[in-house]
């Protein structure tokens, strides 16, 4: 559509997940007009994320050293590991301040349909970590889609070990969602998921 060059941006930035033709024109324009925007800046950020940025040796997360601030942090419970498909899950979780154990980063899910199996993700890694005995729950914080339930019922399957729980993350009903619009596995796992209500 575009001349030489600012085409090329609005492919080059389309290629990104979650950036549609639109977002990457508006993207591009807001590079050409913003005489503020530092371009200079940007690459050398990419080039660095590109360069310094790599996986934890021990969980799969995203670091710049050897091991991830979580796996290094003392304070951590050593006991309980939540196992996510990606290093943007461990973010997710950790805004909630609601766990304090460790992760492991599996780097996707088992999806026949996209040629991912089990041994395409860092399952053999979690087994290793589980080798000792010292973790005694991995709660599995997999997405709650097709691909997501196909890799907690493969990891619940391996993980039978002797004083080791294996619990998956509760799923149902949305604060602030109507039942009416709640589609029939959302609220079939709501009406298993329940609890006792408090006062």
């Amino acid at each position: 559509m575009y001349d030489g060059i600012v085409q090329e941006l609005i492919d080059e930035l389309g290629r990104l997940p979650g950036i549609g033709p639109k977002s990457a024109q508006r993207i591009a324009f807001h590079i050409l007009q913003t005489e503020s925007f530092d371009v200079t800046r940007l690459s050398e950020v990419l080039r660095d994320v590109r360069d310094k940025v790599r996986f934890c040796d021990i969980c799969g997360n995203v670091t710049e050293g050897q091991t991830c601030s979580i796996c290094r942090d003392p304070r951590r419970s050593h006991v309980t590991i939540c196992v996510v498909e990606e290093a943007k899950d461990v973010v997710a979780i950790e805004r909630t301040r609601e766990f304090k154990g460790l992760y492991h980063v599996l780097g996707g899910a088992i999806s026949p349909i996209d040629g991912v199996g089990p041994d395409d993700l860092r399952i053999k890694q979690l087994v290793g970590r589980l080798a000792d005995g010292s973790v005694t729950e991995v709660i599995l914080a997999t997405d709650p889609n097709l691909e997501g339930e196909a890799t907690a019922t493969y990891l619940t399957r391996l993980l039978q070990y002797p004083n080791l729980r294996v619990t998956r993350l509760a799923s149902g009903l949305p604060v602030g969602g109507d039942l009416e619009y709640a589609d029939e596995v959302t609220l079939g796992r709501a009406f298993e998921g329940r609890r006792l209500a408090q006062n």
